[in-house]
């Protein structure tokens, strides 16, 4: 700025000061075509996306971040199939979510915080009234329309009494403060991430009339019924999925499926045997019922099948058993002689179709966009009349927009909702690349972020970024964080190891009682193979990741010391503590362990990361959610305790009302990603070689 004045001295020195004042602060403002931590709150994606019954137009979730409430906002969006008259239905301050059209498409269900506490509400489409049918002390939730259109299902929490062995305590003089009454715990599922200290009570299924009243409980008994709710063709009927063994919280995976008489309540199981039968859907015609399904082998990652059934529970056919991918989200064909499923394959989400005799069509669209931090599969959709597709759009520049597909193929994007964000960014592109396992020669896929305004002939700082899980996939999907990461300079590359999901369950299962193992070979494959493209400077590597990805990265830095620096979030660090303190340790004895911990101490300190702090060197920073009951605190603990013991530099962020999710308020995303950068800027040389 200063430059062009050739005599400073004939200047005022008050004007020369804000002179400096103003180019000390222009240096420091980011550049406005990159993307930057601000944008988080201007971020939106669609969801939940409803087809209309006569086919012409989509209500949908449309989410944004609410800088003022550190959330989200909900809102419903209308758009005709064909992209024209992108309208709101109802937007406000309040939430409007899960819309249901009535069978006859003149009325919507939705649930809604309007007015403070989350209700079921009815707006009728044509005129444009509401009405409020609840009138419930606990939040709803998987609403479902009776055929006839007289009633609405759905599922809610119903608090019971809570248990106290000792009944003596002296009876408190008034005016006194005591220290509150002691918490009695006696169930085996006595906590869970997101959630915090169970509150006594079960989830069961009601019914309310849709013009409003009392709504009445149709399930009973001290068990938990939720899910999708279907109704059968004359509306006598609910089938729903659930376990109604005495036993349950002992059985993690299992369900059966239930017939439940909405007048009398009286209950029949239609499928009842040892392993998961979960998630029914019945065929528009009322007389088949598509289910999920499979053989409970007690694997750490099992896929499971799509059966269909007669409505009695009768002649069960598995419609998908080629297909070595696990199925989910299913819809029918609007005629009722196939159903549209969701897969997961080599890192992408797609919908596929299988009809009644097992024909399948793979990979009609791919779909994907809502996974706004890491660059995980998701996806959503839904099938309306003609054989069109709705679904969310897979794009690793942006998070989900909507699209249809025709019975001819043919694609319309219908919203375009950050385009006012990132129109004039320029993001980071993605490249694919493909590694041979020095173990035993597996195709090792991974991705690969290049910074904006990249020059092969130069070398960058490079982060190695693992996904968590451990069965689960990453894929060339739309991350803020890969996006983040590439803004500042660094190349990122992110990869499926073995035990990624999206490759067969033999892949998945390589890590089976065996993890971590050679999933960490596989990741320096990666790491190799990316340096052998001749722009990431060895020097400057740096490593991190989340939950399963903060474990495979404390065990990558007691193994080799090639990393500058490490972020260790959410991690597990030692297999015996997190098994007797983790929320779900009747799945992860069952599932992930040989046996009981006590058993097998060789075995799971064989695989703790802390057994090799030892080795350590590498500068590591610990982040995790201050209320993650998956991944407690305390493995962090442990691990930033044991580093101190070794004088590693080490610094542990606590972030603050998280759970394991740390990322679901947009500023914990913010302080996730912006201390796992402020610690690699810390060790990084901020020259980039040529």
């Amino acid at each position: 700025m200063l430059k062009h004045v050739k005599n400073l001295s004939i200047l005022p020195s008050i004007f020369i000061t804000l002179l400096l004042s103003l180019q000390a602060i222009s240096a420091e403002q980011p550049d406005s075509k990159l993307i930057s931590y601000e944008d988080i709150f201007n971020l939106e994606y669609a969801a939940s996306p409803q087809v209309s019954p006569d086919g012409k137009y989509v209500i949908y979730e449309r989410r944004a971040m609410d800088i003022m409430t550190d959330g989200s906002r909900v809102n419903l969006w209308q758009v005709n199939v064909d992209g024209t008259a992108h309208e709101p239905v109802l937007s406000g301050k309040a939430n409007y979510r899960m819309p249901r059209f009535s069978p006859d498409g003149k009325r919507l269900a939705y649930l809604s915080s309007l007015e403070g506490d989350n209700q079921l509400y009815i707006l009728w489409l044509a005129s444009g009234k509401t009405s409020r049918v609840t009138n419930l002390q606990n939040s709803p939730s998987d609403i479902s329309w009776s055929p006839d259109g007289k009633s609405i299902a759905f599922s809610m929490f119903k608090p019971g009494k809570a248990t106290h062995i000792f009944k003596e305590m002296p009876k408190k003089p008034k005016g006194a403060k005591w220290a509150g009454k002691a918490k009695y715990i006696d169930q085996m599922s006595y906590r869970s991430n997101g959630g915090g200290y169970t509150k006594a009570g079960f989830t069961h299924i009601y019914v309310v009339p849709a013009l409003g009243g009392t709504a009445r409980q149709v399930t009973s008994g001290d068990f938990h019924h939720g899910g999708v709710i279907n109704w059968s063709k004359d509306s006598k009927n609910l089938i729903i999925d659930g376990d109604r063994h005495n036993d349950w919280q002992d059985r993690p995976l299992e369900s059966d499926i239930y017939q439940v008489n909405v007048n009398s309540g009286k209950i029949n199981p239609l499928v009842k045997r040892e392993g998961p039968d979960r998630n029914p859907r019945i065929s528009p015609n009322g007389k088949k019922i598509a289910y999920l399904r499979f053989e409970d082998k007690k694997l750490s990652s099992q896929n499971s099948n799509l059966y269909v059934m007669d409505s009695n529970g009768k002649n069960a056919k598995n419609l998908t058993p080629t297909l070595d991918r696990n199925v989910s989200n299913v819809h029918w064909a609007k005629n009722g002689k196939g159903l549209y499923f969701s897969y997961d394959d080599h890192g992408q989400s797609y919908v596929a179709y299988v009809d009644l005799k097992g024909k399948l069509k793979n990979k009609l669209v791919k779909i994907g966009g809502q996974s706004l931090g890491r660059p995980y599969t998701s996806g959503d959709f839904t099938v309306a009349d003609s054989r069109a597709l709705i679904y969310t759009v897979a794009n690793n520049q942006r998070p989900a927009d909507l699209a249809v597909m025709n019975k001819k193929g043919k694609v319309i994007q219908l919203t375009q909702l950050n385009e006012d964000l990132f129109a004039h960014k320029t993001l980071a592109s993605v490249k694919a690349m493909t590694v041979k396992s020095r173990i035993d020669s597996r195709d090792i896929e991974a991705w690969i972020a290049l910074p904006p305004g990249f020059d092969a002939t130069k070398k960058y700082p490079m982060i190695l970024e693992i996904h968590g899980g451990p069965h689960a996939a990453y894929g060339p999907n739309y991350s803020t964080e890969i996006q983040l990461m590439a803004a500042k300079g660094y190349v990122v590359v992110w990869a499926n190891p073995r035990g990624s999901t999206s490759y067969g369950a033999d892949f998945a299962n390589l890590i089976h009682h065996n993890y971590p193992s050679q999933d960490y070979n596989d990741l320096m494959d990666v790491v190799d193979g990316v340096i052998a493209k001749g722009y990431v400077d060895e020097a400057q590597l740096f490593v991190t990741g989340g939950s399963g990805g903060g474990t495979l990265t404390a065990w990558i830095i007691g193994q080799t010391n090639r990393f500058k620096a490490a972020v260790v979030a959410k991690p597990v660090i030692n297999w015996m503590s997190f098994s007797l303190t983790a929320d779900g340790y009747a799945y992860f004895t069952k599932y992930w362990m040989p046996g009981m911990p006590w058993e097998h101490v060789d075995h799971l300190w064989k695989h703790s990361p802390l057994s090799l702090v030892g080795n350590v060197t590498t500068p590591t920073m610990l982040v995790t959610g201050e209320v993650d009951y998956r991944t407690p605190m305390s493995e962090t603990e442990q691990y930033y305790q044991a580093l101190k013991l070794q004088n590693v530099d080490t610094a542990m962020v606590r972030i603050p009302k998280a759970h394991h999710g740390i990322a679901a308020k947009p500023s914990n995303l913010i302080q996730k990603i912006g201390n796992i950068l402020a610690w690699f800027e810390k060790y990084k040389t901020h020259e980039i070689k040529r």
